[in-house]
């Protein structure tokens, strides 16, 4: 395993209200000296994104404005972790405030980050089964609209205009391959 490069320096350079840019000075093992910069996240307990299965081969998506694309994108459920609240109880309240669902089963799958080279953030891809009616109020500016991916066509998702989130897709294609795996799902 290679040796992780010192750090010679490191300084937050700009600041909004979510993220810092931090500034990175670093050397390698070979003694090349770079700077990198990379987003940080406000710190916090992380966050949760939810793979809910409706039945034996449909997940849930749920559509809401994203200001980095400015428009409307299907996703799946997702938000922050809170103070003290475990991670499948964050999964769960976040359905819950998102598509109306709660969850009789939860399971952590795995972490997924979004651009490594330049974020630090993961988010935690938990699958939730036996869903049940519940809304919780939640801090969206807007009710979501919840519709359904049938796991055996996810291709025909990538073609989607609203669809484009990395993380999602990959959540989606590792709880197919899963549940595939476990005899749960026929392809």
């Amino acid at each position: 395993m290679r040796e992780k490069p010192a750090v010679l320096a490191r300084e937050i350079v700009a600041r909004s209200r979510l993220f810092a840019v931090e500034e990175l000075q670093l050397r390698f093992s070979n003694g090349v000296e770079r700077t990198y910069e990379r987003l940080v996240g406000k710190a916090g307990y992380g966050a949760v994104m939810v793979v809910a299965m409706a039945d034996a081969e449909h997940a849930l998506l749920v559509e809401e404005y994203c200001a980095g694309t400015d428009d409307y994108q299907l996703s799946l459920p997702k938000g922050l972790i809170e103070p003290g609240e475990e991670v499948l109880d964050a999964a769960n309240r976040e359905l819950k405030e998102e598509a109306g669902f709660g969850a009789e089963r939860l399971e952590y799958l795995t972490d997924l980050s979004l651009s490594p080279g330049y974020m630090n953030q993961r988010i935690r891809v938990v699958l939730a089964r036996d869903l049940y009616e519940e809304r919780l109020p939640g801090d969206e500016p807007e009710p979501m609209a919840v519709s359904r991916v049938n796991l055996r066509e996810l291709s025909s998702l990538v073609a989607h205009p609203q669809f484009s989130e990395g993380r999602a897709l990959a959540a989606l294609y590792l709880t197919r391959d899963l549940l595939v795996q476990r005899g749960e799902l026929v392809l």
